[in-house]
């Protein structure tokens, strides 16, 4: 039996909360799971976890072995990391995730010149615009629009970004220009919902939230296809001000309703740092942060 590799079978386990997400975190057959697990015990002579239907749980002696099992797989790894030299230059492989359109913006430019700047390391950018989780997803780096929860992981502040509604001068001369949100109920507006729902946006007056509701007469399920809606007149768009900056500054769409906008988002970039850091992250968080700000003061209007 392999005990390290028992180990990280029984932490993947215990951090799961059942033998099935450990099985499918580590892409193992379930039975495999279950058999190393078995082994470990068999081994040990002491019963470790306890299976029921609502999952597995550790027993007095699995709680134990789990905590000295982390420290042991953790010392284990920077031993690795520092004979593979990643604490003496930068090499390896970084997984960075960022939202979609974000990503294609700014985070991609950024990456392929860190690329440049250091041919040892290699970069996978996973743009998604959901939350990716950095033990399930085994991410190194991400970048988050928004508040953030509170956790154990390092944040950088980069900059803000607002959310705007707009319009295409065309659209606002025919149309008027709103003055509050309850003038989008005689607007065209175009929102990310189904056209037979009511919809409704966010707003703020005096420091106190606002709700405006509205019935859209086109849905569409990209922000990429709403910024092209709102080009062609069809209506009025809610975006993020990084998103539409260029059209605005061209004139070819017009900020309506600012008074009444949501205050700034945070732009952040997170990561892990209960380790020490090899230096490939180390070295992607120093060229990355400054540039990623100057794009986004850039970026404000």
């Amino acid at each position: 039996m392999d005990r390290l590799d028992a180990m990280s079978v029984l932490l993947a386990a215990a951090e799961g909360g059942s033998l099935s997400k450990a099985s499918r975190k580590l892409r193992l057959p379930l039975a495999t799971v279950s058999r190393k697990v078995a082994e470990l015990e068999a081994h040990l002579k002491a019963t470790l976890v306890i299976r029921s239907a609502k999952g597995l749980e550790l027993t007095p002696a699995g709680h134990t072995y789990v905590t000295a099992a982390k420290a042991i797989l953790e010392q284990v790894t920077e031993a690795e990391r520092a004979a593979a030299g990643e604490y003496v230059e930068p090499k390896g492989d970084l997984v960075v995730t960022a939202p979609i359109m974000f990503g294609r913006m700014h985070v991609l430019p950024v990456v392929t010149h860190f690329l440049s700047a250091f041919p040892d390391v290699a970069v996978g950018l996973v743009m998604t615009d959901r939350v990716a989780h950095f033990i399930d997803d085994q991410v190194d780096v991400a970048l988050r629009i928004g508040p953030l929860p509170d956790s154990s992981l390092i944040a950088t502040r980069l900059g803000v970004v607002r959310h705007v509604i707009c319009a295409s001068p065309g659209y606002l001369e025919a149309h008027g220009i709103p003055e509050t949100p309850d003038d989008l109920a005689r607007h065209s507006v175009i929102s990310f919902q189904s056209v037979s729902v009511l919809s409704s946006w966010v707003f703020e007056s005096k420091g106190a939230e606002m709700t405006a509701s509205f019935r859209s007469r086109l849905g569409v399920n990209t922000v990429d296809a709403a910024i092209d809606a709102g080009l062609l007149g069809a209506g009025l768009i809610r975006a993020v001000s990084y998103q539409v900056v260029e059209h605005v500054r061209a004139g070819r769409l017009q900020i309506v309703l600012q008074s009444f906008e949501q205050a700034p988002r945070p732009v952040h970039l997170v990561y892990d740092s209960r380790n020490r850091l090899p230096l490939k992250l180390r070295a992607f968080v120093d060229f990355v942060v400054p540039r990623l700000r100057e794009r986004l003061t850039e970026a404000m209007f």
